[in-house]
């Protein structure tokens, strides 16, 4: 089930929100881990036993991994049940989503020596990357003491399942909900008054731009090396940055307005990333909550910058690396990892980690940020680094073939208006973030912003929704 579905829009989110709001305060986490849960299941089918097998194995160690003030539980056996659960959560990971693209390297190499070897062809669970890495917070936060287990097991599974950021995201690290978990937490009208302007927005966004963008950006992608144009490859390249942004942003903006209405507070995910004018702001900026998780739990253990230069440029080389793997298993991500993790280094290493305070060299780098931002995302979405290589050169090598027939049948009047009212994102200033806006202020604009959102903005976004116009979000494969 998609957000941008006829099922979830007319039947399954009103149903949710009337039992919250009618129900005692006591069953709303209840009702709200049932419904995640089938919310997950129509999408995941039998993946869902994997789902509540992970959750039972996090939720059983989590009382034991709780620090004991008097000094009777040994710090050694916490630490190995701690490296031991660890461990079970990103095998499941490993096996399901990377078993493939392993057997795939083995049985290339085989074949250099005149060998055969079966390569594994498993379905990728919706979201696992996602309930992963929440495990991981859950038994981490417990063991560093900065919050207690959660004894009941329907308070956890509201954690872990809770369908507006299961199947992808924000990444919601245990200790910033922990303290909304309780049943006794209030819940008014007021959540919803204030978090479905920010649900509408995300649709708005996703239906109308994303979706709008996705055949132009798919067309020019498709172009075989032989027919690929500078304009064809900037056409896709800046297309694709846009319908990204869009699409995954706009994911965020209806995650975080469904749980601002159903009385949960979940973490931005977005501030405006290519209004940035270093990559190191951009990555400050840009799915903030996984760079968050990679900063607690990979790069500050590792050290973080407390070490000198060397280990440093070490520890940002490892994080991108995963941050690039994380994304899906293929070379072309991780190649983007390693892209943006040398970007970083040469930045901190160059001094060019701060923004200059002069208004024309900030706008160059700001400039600067943005293309190189975009080059990372052709490597992002190029099926091989094959297809990325050429689509790259065509960029960099100015020519005046134009576009193909497909291409241009793709690019109509009305996507090409769209392009350049998406692209005005590149040109607004970083501050103020339209989310949160939305949410809280009560200045003219915001409520000018508002009410076009919540007229003409949701109805033709509710129109192509039933039409049937909407595609899966793009984060979904991860």
């Amino acid at each position: 089930m998609s957000f941008v579905s006829p099922l979830f829009l007319w039947y399954f989110m009103p149903a949710v929100l009337v039992a919250v709001l009618v129900c005692p305060r006591s069953w709303r986490n209840g009702i709200v881990a049932v419904a995640s849960l089938i919310f997950y299941a129509t999408g995941a089918g039998s993946f869902t036993l994997l789902l509540l097998a992970c959750m039972a194995i996090n939720f059983a160690a989590g009382p034991a991994l709780e620090p004991d003030e008097w000094g009777m539980r040994p710090d050694n056996r916490r630490r190995w049940l701690l490296i031991g659960v660890i461990a079970f959560d990103l095998s499941i990971l490993l096996v399901w989503k990377y078993a493939g693209f392993a057997t795939e390297q083995i049985a290339w190499f085989a074949q250099l020596f005149g060998g055969d070897f079966p390569i594994a062809e498993l379905a990728l669970p919706i979201g696992i990357s996602f309930f992963t890495f929440h495990h991981i917070s859950y038994v981490v936060d417990i063991y560093r003491g900065e919050r207690h287990a959660l004894r009941n097991p329907v308070s956890f599974a509201t954690y872990i399942s809770m369908f507006p950021q299961l199947a992808a995201g924000p990444i919601v690290r245990y200790r910033e909900i922990a303290d909304q978990l309780p049943q006794h937490r209030s819940h008014r009208f007021d959540d919803i008054a204030a978090g479905f302007p920010r649900f509408a927005l995300g649709l708005v966004k996703k239906a109308v731009i994303a979706d709008s963008l996705a055949r132009m950006v798919d067309a020019c992608f498709a172009t075989p090396a032989d027919e690929m144009t500078f304009a064809i490859a900037w056409l896709g390249a800046i297309g694709y940055t846009l319908q990204l942004y869009f699409d995954f942003s706009g994911y965020s903006d209806m995650a975080i307005g469904l749980g601002r209405m159903l009385g949960f507070r979940l973490p931005e995910n977005f501030a405006r990333p290519y209004s940035s004018v270093t990559i190191t702001e951009f990555w400050r900026r840009w799915h903030m909550s996984l760079s968050r998780w990679f900063r607690d739990y990979v790069y500050i253990p590792l050290g973080g910058n407390r070490a000198g230069a060397r280990k440093t440029y070490r520890n940002l080389c490892i994080v991108f690396v995963l941050t690039g793997f994380w994304h899906g298993a293929a070379w072309t991500f991780v190649v983007w990892g390693v892209y943006h993790g040398a970007l970083l280094i040469i930045e901190r290493a160059c001094g060019w980690d701060k923004a200059p305070r002069d208004s024309a060299a900030r706008a160059a780098r700001r400039a600067l940020t943005l293309v190189l931002a975009i080059f990372g995302w052709v490597l992002f979405r190029s099926p091989d680094m094959a297809h990325a290589v050429t689509m790259l050169g065509h960029m960099l090598v100015p020519d005046f073939d134009g576009l193909s027939e497909l291409v241009e049948a793709s690019l109509t009047n009305q996507r090409l208006v769209l392009l350049l009212g998406a692209a005005a994102i590149f040109f607004l200033p970083a501050h103020p973030v339209t989310g949160p806006l939305l949410e809280s202020a009560r200045s003219r604009p915001a409520t000018v912003l508002r009410i076009g959102i919540m007229t003409v903005g949701l109805a033709y976004a509710a129109i192509l929704v039933a039409t049937g116009t909407f595609s899966p979000f793009l984060y979904y494969q991860f």
